[in-house]
């Protein structure tokens, strides 16, 4: 059974010292090879890692044995403590590669399986690896499953939650029977049931492999591809006309498969390939950026007038890359306004292999400008090793891509291997940074550190009490804006009657509003530093 535990924490800066206070970091043991994917933030400002690992204690169904990878997920509360911990277990290797917080607080969860029905599992296997959901509610509890499956072999790479409250869920399929290369893009259309409503199949000649997903403001999506592939020009008109066949001999379950080629040029060995889809799940538009080497997409973020596109380029100046690079593999990142159109380019660069591996943007409290974006990954030694090789970083950037400062995050549990996955900014202006750290190959425990960042924290705006949704039918989050240690949250109606009372030591706090009636109410803050903040709820 693994641990937690908890110890101190130093950081090493370079350009400049800044003051960071770190909240608190958490190492979760491991005997086994553990890989994390993804740390998710809940509604109420709670964490979800999640991940793939080999359990100590073998489950035990009959004479049945999981000998492999299952989704491990672990829950951590604001200050850094376990809430819950759950696994999801095939009968074969399966491995979660991402999750979405659910707008009722619960999570849906997208993975890659290779087991057929057995255990946890409750569909049977179609090919040698499936796509694999499973939605929980805030407790971890199963809610539904379904498998997303053909002869072919299909990974999960991607999920989000629509406007309507279904789903885009993102993979990758390989050798598809009414695909175009050796892999092509598999984006399937749910509903909040997990029933199929759509799917697309989107590729080109060669490989191409979706890296990342993010809803857009018109309740669409944006997918970001790793490309090495051509385009395909369909016979005859040469416009883009796309395939559409019923993957189902029934015609009351069936789903709608399109189909749909490449149509922009590859520049190099490797491009970034970026599609836009509206919410129906239909190509809006696409754009290829690339030099004449290997460009890997990695990440994807939302400004307040487009979109912010970031990886790593082997690339000099060619293709449609304006900048060059400096040693090893730099960090390219491309602004495009929301109809793909670019605004500008920049790199940045550590030295050595430079992987990013998350991305956020700073928004202004009406979400009409974006005030800078914070990158993070870690660097892997290329040739000659420097001593930051192998350590969490993060990277600050202004809102037109001007760097203003960049950190090495190194603790004193540090080990031979540090390997960032993913980086969340809270609206707090703390950040989250998970990823891997081992002392040897094979034995990697999973790292969750929270950092308060002076610099950082200056650039979000804050109020001193936030309610949300409002209006609101059934639970309302109170979220206070100000530094407390312990803080009263007291509902009142419009006469003066005190409804409710409850002590909360968090900054986002979860209220039922169900057995309130239609109307307004007063939510007031009382902490024990003596501030006071008052903010109208409206119960519809």
């Amino acid at each position: 059974m693994r641990k937690i535990y908890q110890c101190a924490f130093m950081l090493c800066t370079i350009l400049r010292i800044s003051a960071q206070e770190v909240v608190w970091q958490k190492d979760i043991k491991s005997s086994t090879q553990d890989f994390l994917s993804q740390v998710t933030t809940t509604i109420d400002q709670q964490y979800l890692i999640t991940g793939s690992s080999i359990q100590s204690d073998k489950l035990q169904q009959g004479s049945k044995k999981n000998n492999g990878y299952d989704f491990h997920l672990i829950k951590l509360d604001q200050q850094g403590e376990e809430v819950w911990e759950k696994y999801f277990s095939g009968q074969n290797h399966d491995y979660l590669s991402a999750t979405v917080t659910t707008q009722d607080g619960g999570f849906l969860l997208a993975g890659t399986s290779y087991s057929s029905k057995g255990l946890d599992k409750k569909d049977n296997s179609k090919g040698g690896s499936d796509i694999w959901l499973i939605r929980i509610n805030e407790f971890g509890d199963e809610l539904w499953q379904k498998t997303l499956a053909t002869s072919s072999d299909e990974e999960a790479r991607a999920v989000i939650q629509t406007t309507d409250l279904g789903f885009f869920v993102a993979g990758n399929v390989q050798n598809a029977a009414k695909g175009y290369g050796s892999k092509d893009v598999l984006i399937t259309l749910l509903d909040k049931d997990g029933k199929e409503l759509s799917q697309l199949i989107l590729g080109g000649k060669g490989l191409d492999e979706v890296e990342k997903m993010i809803p857009t403001k018109d309740g669409g999506a944006l997918l970001g591809i790793y490309s090495r592939s051509s385009e395909v020009r369909d016979s005859g008109s040469g416009v883009r006309n796309p395939e559409s066949r019923s993957s189902s001999e029934n015609t009351a379950t069936r789903t709608l498969t399109s189909v749909t080629s490449k149509q922009s040029s590859n520049y190099g060995e490797g491009d970034y390939w970026i599609v836009k889809l509206d919410k129906n799940g239909k190509i809006e538009w696409e754009k290829n950026y690339g030099g004449k080497g290997d460009d890997h997409m990695r990440t994807l973020a939302l400004t307040s007038t487009g979109y912010i596109i970031g990886g790593e380029s082997r690339s000099e100046r060619s293709g449609n890359k304006t900048v060059g690079i400096q040693e090893g593999t730099d960090l390219w990142l491309i602004s495009l306004n929301e109809r793909g159109d670019e605004q500008w380019q920049k790199s940045y660069n550590f030295k050595n292999h430079d992987v990013l591996m998350g991305m956020s943007v700073i928004h202004s409290a009406d979400d009409k400008s974006s005030k800078g974006i914070l990158l993070g990954g870690y660097t892997q030694a290329e040739g000659r090793i420097e001593k930051d090789d192998e350590t969490f970083w993060m990277l600050y950037l202004d809102q037109n891509g001007n760097e203003q400062w960049r950190k090495h995050v190194a603790g004193e549990s540090r080990q031979r291997e540090e390997r960032l996955s993913d980086l969340k900014l809270n609206r707090d202006g703390s950040i989250i940074l998970a990823g891997t750290s081992a002392k040897e190959l094979g034995k990697e425990n999973w790292k969750i550190v929270k950092l308060g960042d002076k610099q950082v924290n200056q650039l979000i705006e804050k109020q001193d009490i936030k309610i949300y949704p409002n209006p609101v039918s059934d639970y309302a989050y109170v979220e206070i804006g100000f530094d407390f240690k312990e803080a009263d949250i007291l509902l009142y109606d419009m006469s003066g009657r005190q409804l409710q009372s409850l002590k909360t030591k968090n900054n986002v706090t979860k209220i039922n509003t169900q057995n309130l009636v239609q109307g307004a109410y007063l939510v007031t803050i009382k902490t024990d530093n003596n501030k006071t903040a008052n903010a109208k709820l409206i119960k519809k």
